[in-house]
């Protein structure tokens, strides 16, 4: 977000690199550990990991490829090989091809890349099929895309007589170009209404699980769960999102009470204070981004 706002990006290429957990190579990956760790007890115990297989339905399935998705070790093998496989020769292709402003954002798998200069991104886009094919990878070809968006997409949009600039996802953010209150851009983020409605089903569902518990104890499971969302969504520009959770984690509760009582309601006015009494009111709790990465130290 810091990185849109600071510089010339003008184009987002959104990388999606397909079945990654399930098709990195075993063979690289040793090479990429052994580059850097010396003692074979640590290579030793890591192919030990690779080799231990995926229990489904009550059969073990070993494959000579993956990290064995859901382990614990598997995060940690997924950034190594991709800091070897795409940091290293995405840092170089800046340096040495970009012909403007370029930053690159990694999180485990999910990858986006910001271009001043469209014909950069494609040609990095080429470069990057390329490059992660010689390790066993490739890109999705549906969901790896490159939009326009920055500070300039909407007007520029607007006199190709196009629409609103796309938007883009990345860790459970949609990612909005808007204005502020004085006009200026303003870079915003809402929380992915696929994975908002994917929770509250899990919470409708676990619901229907505690239905003729105690209020006070539902009350309580609500709130961790709530307070839960928030911790992670409650960033500037994401008020709308948190108010419509707590709303519709209201909303179930009042039915779940509905269905168990006897005379089938359950007013707005009672539910409302249930709410108030165990839900935290929606928040912003972290700050803004450019004010996270401007710490300075004393000296």
């Amino acid at each position: 977000m810091v990185g849109i706002s600071s510089t010339k990006v003008n184009w987002i290429l959104e990388v999606d690199v397909r079945s990654f957990f399930d098709e990195v190579s075993q063979e690289w990956l040793i090479r990429f550990l052994e580059h850097r760790i010396a003692d074979p007890r640590i290579i030793r115990l890591t192919k030990k990991w690779l080799r231990a297989g995926i229990l489904e339905d009550g059969v073990v399935t070993v494959s000579d490829k993956g990290t064995g998705q859901g382990s614990v070790i598997s995060p940690l093998l997924a950034n190594i090989y991709l800091h070897y496989s795409l940091d290293l020769w995405a840092e170089r292709w800046r340096r040495r091809d970009a012909t403007g402003d370029m930053i690159i954002v990694r999180y485990a798998d999910d990858v986006v890349v910001g271009f001043e200069h469209e014909d950069d991104a494609r040609r990095f886009w080429d470069a990057m099929r390329g490059r992660l094919e010689e390790f066993s990878l490739s890109l999705h070809p549906e969901k790896t895309r490159l939009i326009e968006f920055g500070r300039h997409a909407a007007g520029n949009r607007r006199r190709r007589g196009l629409g609103k600039p796309e938007t883009f996802d990345f860790l459970g953010m949609t990612f909005i170009c808007g204005r502020s209150l004085r006009g200026k851009f303003l870079l915003k983020r809402r929380s992915r209404s696929d994975r908002m409605k994917a929770k509250l089903k899990e919470v409708g569902g676990e619901l229907r699980q505690r239905m003729h518990q105690a209020i006070p104890q539902q009350g309580a499971w609500l709130r961790q769960v709530v307070t839960g969302y928030f911790a992670y969504h409650a960033v500037p520009t994401n008020w709308a999102a948190l108010n419509a959770f707590r709303n519709e984690v209201t909303q179930r509760w009042r039915r779940t009470l509905c269905r168990r009582s006897e005379k089938g309601g359950f007013n707005w006015d009672r539910m409302k204070r249930l709410a108030d009494d165990w839900l935290p009111q929606p928040r912003i709790l972290h700050p803004w981004p450019n004010q996270r990465f401007a710490v300075k130290h004393p000296r």
